[in-house]
């Protein structure tokens, strides 16, 4: 995975691509099949639905960060799909929920700002539960701001609900939606997976390579190693914990081909949350760190050295400077 890339165009819709340009396609010197398509796939839904874990599982390896917590997801995130005669990018979003404070708005805003600049809206939903008054109103968002996108409907989780509820939970959801394709889905086992990617290849619109072919998103791997301590936080922690913490990489050195050394800092609001973070003779932080950087070894396939601290910021999620300090870019009010 490469360290440094490109920056994506911000709208989608901008980039022009005329039927002359489909004949003579090229990204790096290499031909495209005529008729290739290519697209941004805004990736929505409520909070834990599943929206990483079935963009992780299309990918083939871990690009996202999941955990069984809501609100895991906190920035915008590319994973990037390059197929023989298509290129999907997956715009993977956080989940879709009532703000508490100014990290919340930032959450929600991101996920809002997807949809018009999408060339499909997939809105996932827990089809083991019944819709909730969020599943409601981002339905209505969906439909209000995507314009001539269509939409797909996955139906995730089926692996949860009981035979006997499908055809009752599937038409409570589709109503939602009405004129959306659907499909059922379980992420994690793979049902209908495979269905929804060829729906998905075909509603994209001719198009050009708009990333090489061996790059899967567009966050830094040392942002995603940040993304992986937090990731560990959040499944060993527990109440309000995690959700008050922020990992910034303040030093990523490749110190040689086999080793690179990561200085990472997690912010929380409190000293008790603090003491919690680093638990009794700094046990936690030591579990975090081990299990972080097992994960970040097998992104980079190299050894890692990770040293983490931990500091106090206090109420960083209700504060728009602070919130940019920690990597959080916030629209101008």
């Amino acid at each position: 995975m490469k360290d440094e890339m490109e920056d994506p165009m911000e709208d989608s819709a901008a980039i022009g691509w005329t039927e002359a340009d489909l004949d003579l396609a090229t990204l790096g010197g290499e031909h495209l099949p005529a008729g290739h398509r290519s697209g941004f796939v805004a990736v929505v839904g409520r909070t834990n639905v599943g929206k990483s874990t079935l963009m992780n599982a299309f990918l083939g390896q871990k690009v996202a960060i999941v955990s069984p917590k809501p609100q895991t997801t906190r920035l915008r995130q590319f994973g990037i799909l390059t197929l023989p005669d298509c290129q999907i990018i997956f715009v993977d979003t956080p989940g879709w929920h009532t703000p508490q404070h100014r990290l919340g708005e930032y959450m929600v805003g991101t996920a809002a700002r997807a949809i018009p600049d999408a060339d499909i809206v997939l809105f996932v939903v827990d089809v083991s539960q019944p819709p909730t008054g969020e599943d409601r109103l981002l339905a209505e968002l969906v439909e209000e701001r995507r314009g001539q996108a269509p939409v797909v409907l996955a139906l995730n989780k089926v692996d949860l609900l009981s035979p006997d509820d499908l055809q009752s939970r599937r038409d409570v959801f589709r109503a939602l939606l009405p004129s959306a394709d659907w499909t059922f889905l379980s992420a994690t086992r793979g049902d209908h997976r495979d269905e929804l990617l060829e729906m998905m290849a075909g509603a994209l619109p001719e198009g050009p390579r708009y990333f090489p072919a061996d790059q899967v998103t567009d966050v830094r791997v040392r942002d995603l190693a940040g993304e992986l301590v937090r990731e560990q936080a959040l499944k060993l922690l527990h109440h309000e914990v995690p959700h008050a913490i922020a990992v910034v990489v303040d030093e990523y050195k490749e110190r040689s081909a086999n080793l690179t050394y990561i200085q990472a800092t997690l912010f929380v609001e409190k000293d008790s949350q603090k003491g919690i973070l680093i638990g009794k003779g700094g046990r936690m932080l030591k579990r975090i760190g081990a299990a972080a950087r097992t994960e970040i070894e097998s992104v980079l396939g190299v050894r890692v050295y990770l040293e983490l601290w931990v500091k106090v910021r206090p109420k960083w999620r209700k504060k728009r400077e602070v919130l940019r300090q920690l990597g959080y870019v916030l629209p101008k009010e």
